[in-house]
């Protein structure tokens, strides 16, 4: 045993493996701490931060929507005037104001509606608001002001034109009274402001952006949605702007995304589906059945060498209410489609020009009661009208007082 304790390695007996492990794992507790300093300090650093920033957006919000509530403005405060239309509720109310100018955050105005109780005490009417009115200011108003306005019901008939036109109709001259016509007659507005009315619309949005002002001779023929309206008959000037935005705005909203996609897939703009429309429109009258089969005839037109031009009678008359009318509307003598509306057309007219039916029909005739007659070639045109004739159920121009 002596032997075996001598001959074991002198290192072995003099190193122990304990002491060294010791020594390692001191040093490793020691890096391990100042790992754990330096994360912990990272840590308080981030989190400092992150309460500088909550604190701050926190600050900023309520300075904000603090400023909002009070009226506060930096610029120089001014008077805008707006409508509420009636049935809208006090969310709509608060977005009106959002986008009109008085209130900045619609959100804040709902909630302070809702917790004063004045959300169900708001009136329709038409506010002349000050961008540094308060939120109580604002509130007044619309519960004290509202309704003051005189309104009047005036209904604008599908295939209404902006001015009047004149149109013959086997021989006697009919006058199709206009927009500014009906408006006028209804005490909206005079005329002259209807028309000084319309240069000061913006085309901004979707909607309006597809207007052509450069090659019509109004630039919103088509986009005055045709309806029946409660329009105000307060202040000419101001009734004609508020009447031709109120008609813009169901336009709006009746053009839907949907549509739009559906033009884009068919190769045309929105300008040139309202321009088909109004053309189907004036053609149909209130036949609302035939009105897909018109487009059908419209487009296999366009479509087709054997037609250079769309030759829509409607479409003849149009320019005679324009001095120096270049006859660019005239479909017998231009080709393709006009520059844009010759009237408003109303959606299933729109819908038609988005869907046209699917048939080989290149003409189509009316009797005297307006129906429809369609046909692919130009003899069983001239057959059918030749028997109308005889019959005395022939109409050169089929048009409903």
């Amino acid at each position: 045993m002596n032997d075996n304790f001598n001959n074991t390695p002198q290192d072995e007996y003099i190193i122990g493996e304990g002491f060294e492990v010791e020594e390692i794992k001191i040093e490793q507790d020691k890096h391990s701490k100042r790992k754990n300093k330096k994360k912990g300090t990272l840590h308080a650093v981030i989190w400092t931060v992150m309460i500088f920033i909550v604190s701050f957006a926190i600050a900023f919000t309520v300075i904000f929507v603090g400023a909002d509530l009070l009226g506060f403005t930096t610029s120089q405060p001014k008077d805008m005037v707006l409508e509420i239309p009636k049935g809208s509720t006090a969310s709509q109310i608060a977005d009106i104001l959002e986008e009109k100018g008085p209130v900045n955050i619609p959100f804040a105005f709902r909630v302070y509606a809702k917790l004063k109780g004045f959300d169900n005490q708001f009136k329709y009417g038409v506010y002349t608001f000050s961008s540094d009115d308060s939120y109580s200011e604002i509130a007044k108003k619309l519960i004290e002001q509202g309704a003051k306005a005189q309104s009047v019901t005036v209904t604008i008939p599908e295939g209404t034109g902006i001015n009047d036109f004149t149109k013959n109709v086997n021989g006697q001259n009919v006058v199709v009274p206009g927009i500014a016509t009906l408006l006028e007659k209804n005490g909206v507005c005079t005329k002259d402001d209807f028309f000084a009315a319309l240069k000061q619309i913006e085309y901004t949005g979707e909607y309006l952006s597809n207007c052509d002002p450069d090659r019509t001779y109004y630039a919103l023929e088509g986009y005055l949605f045709p309806e029946t309206y409660d329009f105000y008959n307060y202040d000419s000037k101001e009734c004609a702007v508020l009447a031709i935005k109120r008609m813009i705005a169901e336009g709006e909203k009746r053009i839907t995304p949907e549509m739009y996609k559906k033009a884009k897939e068919m190769g045309y703009s929105m300008n040139q589906i309202l321009t088909m429309a109004s053309i189907i429109q004036m053609e149909a009258g209130t036949d609302t059945e035939s009105l897909p089969k018109i487009a059908a005839v419209f487009y296999n037109r366009l479509n087709s060498d054997q037609f250079a031009t769309l030759g829509s009678s409607p479409t003849c008359y149009y320019g005679d209410s324009f001095k120096r009318d270049d006859e660019r509307y005239d479909t017998y003598k231009a080709k393709g489609l006009p520059p844009g509306p010759l009237c408003s057309p109303s959606i299933d007219a729109i819908n038609a020009a988005l869907n046209p039916d699917s048939n080989e029909y290149f003409y189509f005739v009316t009797d005297a009661k307006g129906k429809f007659y369609f046909h692919k070639t130009l003899a069983e045109q001239n057959a059918t009208i030749n028997k109308l004739k005889q019959d005395k159920n022939w109409i050169y121009e089929y048009f409903n007082k």
